[in-house]
């Protein structure tokens, strides 16, 4: 039985990694979860100086998922560098560094910066706000979208995987606009906008006022989303958005994804990856399918 996905050349043991910013780098969970067994970790996003972040409260439960409003949080590069990555290359599983930035200069200055790492592919998080265009994020303008990915590509050793927006008004638009940029893959979806207000305090429940929304109550709209961009676009798809278990991985799988990614149940069951990698197999061993890319976009 073969397990095994192929993106952009980067050959995958398995489809299953987990969604950046919920895992750390993978040393919290590594006591969880022996790594060699994920298809790739996928790191917290990385800028090219420290961000301290928002200020807090950041973090909010909601019915169905939670909100957050960390703001990116990072040591930067080059505690990534010495610390991180080495930490990653002790076990045999693919690399996967998210890249954040305020700039199109901050996100080649990481990228250039990873060229000579041990990083296999760069998942490139474009829900950052672009200072120099006011603060909207470049990925919910397809013209930003497409430059980006077009600059970022021709300063990029590693192929690159786009992280897209959901807060946008049609994601066809933004896939094919990164498809266009020569995005060797997408990644979606990031997380919905949102809001809760404390009725007892009467204030906003995050210091942001608005924070992003993951978990389960996100999963319907993110396999349409992940469904819609694989019929738009060639390149391929890493799902994400409220995946808990095997059951919620194969809906992504069959909506077009090659991979998919756990984020926000990593918070409640450390073992949800692991866990999603053995579910997968008893389904392929259930259905008696010997290899999984015959589930990838099966359902059309």
């Amino acid at each position: 039985m073969n397990m095994s996905v192929n993106i952009a050349g980067v050959e995958f043991k398995n489809p299953v990694m987990e969604a950046s910013g919920t895992f750390g780098s993978g040393m919290e969970y590594s006591e969880f979860v022996d790594l060699n067994r994920l298809g790739a970790v996928v790191t917290k996003g990385v800028a090219s100086v420290p961000w301290p972040g928002n200020p807090t409260p950041r973090i909010a439960e909601v019915y169905g998922g939670m909100l957050n409003a960390i703001g990116l949080q990072n040591p930067g590069i080059d505690v990534f560098t010495k610390r991180d990555i080495p930490f990653l290359k002790q076990y045999d599983t693919k690399i996967v560094v998210n890249v954040c930035g305020k700039t199109t200069e901050e996100y080649i200055d990481v990228v250039e910066r990873l060229g000579d790492q041990p990083a296999d592919m760069l998942e490139i998080n474009i829900s950052c706000p672009n200072v120099k265009e006011g603060g909207i994020a470049f990925g919910q303008d397809p013209k930003a979208v497409e430059a980006i990915t077009r600059e970022v590509k021709a300063h990029a050793k590693q192929p690159i995987i786009m992280k897209l927006s959901p807060n946008v008004t049609d994601i066809t638009v933004m896939a094919r606009a990164a498809e266009a940029g020569g995005a060797d893959a997408i990644s979606l979806i990031n997380t919905l906008t949102g809001m809760r207000i404390d009725i007892h305090k009467r204030a906003f429940a995050l210091a942001n006022k608005t924070g992003g929304l993951s978990g389960p109550a996100v999963k319907p709209v993110a396999v349409r989303m992940v469904y819609q961009a694989a019929q738009a676009v060639k390149v391929p798809i890493i799902g994400m958005g409220g995946i808990r278990n095997a059951d919620d991985a194969l809906e992504f799988i069959l909506a077009g994804a090659t991979a998919v990614a756990i984020g926000t149940a990593n918070f409640h069951n450390p073992y949800a990856t692991v866990e999603t990698v053995d579910g997968i197999r008893a389904y392929m061993e259930k259905y008696g399918i010997e290899d999984i890319r015959e589930l990838i976009g099966a359902v059309r």
